[in-house]
């Protein structure tokens, strides 16, 4: 195919999803020019990847006149809507889609669960996957858990298996891209603020989230929280049966039952094990499944992350509601276990919890993760701001905060909000210098939390990175 021909597909940033669906493509025979802005060793590797099955790459540019003269345009979600090589392609109406898109085209027929919410999507994807394995499906977790559908599809081509099932996580970004998104069963976890760097404003960034709805009809199954009013306004106009979750202890119902949190009663121990529940139990569709203290994940949030991908699951096929098939959910629930970089407990040392939750990247995550906490805790707050406000962390801070190690490019902000709650410390960028604090603060019977509410760019290369060295140094010292 002659160089920026028509009919050419233009694959717009090379991360993860990017090389997918570029190779994805390429295998079909599709002509693609794939372009990334930046240069990096992922990228250089990706690129190399492309060149060798005749794929043209441009790291370091974007050819925007190729890209106005293609047929179709890939954007990988971390490509911002105002990026040139995207305003190039929408002003010559060149259609743009997310690799999912290009996931979903090359896997009909596969049904799949998806999960998007600001909070508890990808623990609530990965419950979903576990359980749906549990059952005894070939089940894979894929979208903005980490594994592009596109590389999927690539598995599961001529020679390769089909899933029986996929759990989908999908990011607002995905979303805006993705029109044909029908899932067996939608799955919206919580709404709050969130990317407002990115999105004009909070009502922009819950209308991508709606997206995931764009498709619905009568036969449509839509799980949603009924503790979060934001998720109700929402799905309270989509078509279909609407099921809701509830880990407050009861639950809203529109066309069947439900899954609920059943708490203890009064006076009754709720705590056998630090942040976790006993005596309350988890019911599905009216009768109880589990107790909460055989649940091994710490937090009510992550009760109703369980809550929401039991029921999906349940709710997905009739043969997933019989008692051996419920008998084996509540063996899934047992067995699953936290994934990494969210409340995870990667060491205590003298007598003191690291926990690892860097994948709180926004305000309400971050508190989340402070209402878990029963012990007195030194969080580690900071990193890239996001546009949100500080000021929601103080109830919980005030409840069980010892002191605040704000640092990176939003310490000022988190101090201004904060400082007259608990006593902030304003570091700087250098993280060893900030977990050497955190060593100096804490004292056995405490922990020490990293549950940034930021993002980890000015840092780190991404949230994992930034948790595993949080892992690395709280060892270091022990």
């Amino acid at each position: 195919m002659s160089r920026g021909a028509r009919g050419e597909v233009a694959v717009i940033g090379l991360g993860a999803s990017g090389r997918a669906a570029a190779l994805l493509l390429a295998r079909d025979g599709v002509g693609v020019y794939a372009s990334d802005g930046g240069e990096s060793p992922a990228t250089h590797a990706a690129a190399a990847d492309l060149r060798a099955v005749g794929v043209t790459v441009d790291l370091g540019r974007h050819d925007l006149d190729r890209i106005a003269r293609a047929r179709l345009a890939v954007l990988s979600p971390g490509v911002p809507p105002t990026a040139a090589a995207v305003r190039a392609a929408r002003d010559a109406g060149v259609p743009v889609v997310s690799e999912i898109e290009i996931g979903l085209a090359h896997l009909p027929g596969v049904p799949y669960i998806a999960v998007t919410g600001t909070n508890g999507k990808t623990t609530t994807t990965a419950l979903v996957g576990h359980l749906l394995r549990a059952l005894g499906h070939h089940a894979i977790d894929a979208g903005n858990i980490g594994l592009p559908l596109s590389a999927v599809a690539m598995d599961a081509g001529p020679a390769g298996r089909r899933p029986d099932w996929i759990a989908l996580e999908l990011s607002s970004f995905q979303l805006h891209d993705t029109p044909s998104v029908a899932p067996v069963v939608a799955v919206l976890t919580n709404l709050s603020p969130d990317h407002l760097d990115r999105y004009p404003s909070a009502a922009a960034y819950y209308a991508d989230k709606a997206r995931l709805f764009a498709n619905a009809g009568p036969d449509s199954i839509i799980v949603s929280n009924a503790d979060d009013p934001a998720v109700q306004a929402m799905v309270a106009a989509v078509p279909g049966r609407r099921f809701t979750f509830s880990a407050a202890g009861g639950a809203g119902v529109s066309g069947g039952s439900a899954a609920v949190y059943r708490r203890p009663p009064a006076g009754a121990p709720d705590r056998a094990v630090e942040g976790t529940g006993d005596g309350g139990w988890l019911d599905l569709l009216g009768v109880p499944l589990l107790q909460r203290s055989q649940f091994p994940l710490l937090g009510d949030h992550n009760v109703a992350n369980a809550l929401a991908a039991v029921l999906s699951v349940a709710l997905a096929h009739p043969s997933h509601a019989t008692p051996e098939a419920r008998a084996r959910l509540a063996s899934g629930l047992r067995s699953f276990r936290a994934l990494p970089h969210r409340l995870q407990l990667v060491g205590e040392y003298g007598g003191v919890q690291w926990i690892d939750d860097s994948k709180a990247t926004n305000v309400s995550s971050a508190r989340v993760a402070l209402e878990s906490m029963v012990r007195p805790t030194i969080a580690l707050l900071g990193g890239r701001h996001k546009g949100e406000p500080y000021t929601s962390l103080g109830p919980p801070l005030r409840q069980i905060g010892k002191v605040v190690l704000a640092y990176g490019e939003a310490a000022p902000m988190i101090d201004q909000d904060l400082g007259g709650v608990i006593p902030v410390e304003r570091l700087g960028s250098d993280f060893a210098a900030v977990m050497a604090r955190a060593h100096a603060h804490a004292a056995a019977g405490d922990a020490v939390l990293l549950a940034p509410a930021c993002s980890s760019f000015d840092m780190f290369r991404n949230y994992e990175e930034r948790g595993a060295t949080f892992a690395r140094l709280a060892a270091a010292r022990s």
